[in-house]
């Protein structure tokens, strides 16, 4: 297929740049796989159509305040440091603006002097390696000086970083939300475990490369981005009694949706298991472990909306974003989202 397949019009109005005033008031398109029949519904109806039986799987990735701006020693001139993986003792690889002031040897200052850094590589892509110091613990001075690396196409500052949390975020180490889980709230999830559904959680660290934009016109010719995982026995087992038992295995966004379908390549029985994938998913893909996905609406032309039109069906998918944009729904990451299933 063609990259061209999967683009779409969207009106710029349409891009959220802000969170829904509460997180799970936002809309809920619902897409029947089998017959592409549509209906709206607004998010904390989702229980009346997730069953008692079902379990959702959902990604407890945590996002680093992974933003933050340095002042050069012995000068004014500010620089953006975005972090991008931690290499070890303080050691981080990052992307760095403007370039051209930040050589091996130059040291900067963040949060008034609650961090210093040195940059000590610049490597061939033109990231830069720096060493981070600080007093008390580096996460911790992080939360204080950073802010969220929200994607390019939301210009608006968010005011509370917590809304680009997911309620149940618990592993640092993401650049970007695993956004889908931001509908719901913590009442929301215990009023679906009271009903009878399952939870449960996989990590996958979403990495810059998310944002990356499919260039070939042959989508077969596009490289993923590797985004480490982990899966915990427990998730594992829950997922092999659900489907003992015939229930769903319904994934919360696109990286949940990765993640099972990495593990599930192992065949048989799901284990637990943790590894770095780069898997693509596209339509012709056959799905081993998802029967439903929680998702919002992705940019066109990208790897999300291939996902998600492999799992619905292309024709049904790319109707689903015709309609969207026709009844004004909210696009990408503080947008609305569609249960599939």
């Amino acid at each position: 297929m063609k990259r061209s397949d999967f683009f779409y019009d969207l009106p710029q109005e349409l891009i959220a740049q802000h969170p829904a005033e509460q997180r799970d008031h936002s809309r809920l398109m619902c897409l029947d796989r089998e017959s592409g029949e549509i209906q709206h519904r607004t998010f904390f109806e989702i229980g009346d159509i997730i069953r008692p039986g079902d379990c959702l799987i959902m990604n407890d990735s945590r996002v680093l305040p992974a933003r933050i701006f340095g002042v050069k020693a012995g000068g004014e001139s500010v620089n953006e440091f975005l972090l991008l993986n931690a290499v070890g003792n303080g050691v981080w690889e990052t992307i760095t603006k403007p370039g051209k002031r930040a050589k091996v040897g130059a040291r900067f200052v963040f949060g008034d002097g609650l961090m210093t850094g040195e940059v000590i590589e610049v490597k061939d892509d033109g990231n830069r390696v720096v060493r981070f110091e600080c007093d008390g613990e580096f996460y911790s001075v992080l939360d204080q000086i950073g802010q969220m690396p929200l994607p390019p196409y939301i210009t608006e500052r968010l005011e509370d970083k917590e809304r680009y949390q997911t309620v149940y975020s618990r592993e640092i180490g993401s650049a970007a939300a695993p956004t889908a889980g931001l509908h719901f709230t913590k009442e929301l999830l215990a009023r679906l475990e009271e009903k009878g559904v399952s939870l449960g959680y996989v990590t996958l660290h979403v990495g810059l490369g998310t944002f990356r934009p499919v260039k070939a016109d042959d989508i077969t010719d596009h490289k993923m981005h590797s985004e480490h995982y982990y899966m915990p026995a427990e998730t594992a087992e829950l997922i092999n009694r659900t489907k003992k038992n015939g229930g769903r295995v319904i994934a919360v966004g696109t990286t949940s949706c990765r993640t099972l379908e990495s593990c599930g390549r192992m065949g048989g029985e799901l284990k637990e298991c943790d590894g770095w994938t780069d898997i693509f998913i596209y339509p012709g893909y056959k799905f081993t472990v998802i029967d439903g996905l929680i998702t919002n609406f992705h940019l066109p032309e990208s790897t999300l909306i291939m996902l998600v039109s492999a799992f619905a069906g292309y024709d049904s998918t790319m109707n689903a974003y015709k309609t969207a944009v026709e009844e004004k729904y909210r696009f990408f990451s503080f947008g609305d989202a569609m249960f599939i299933g």
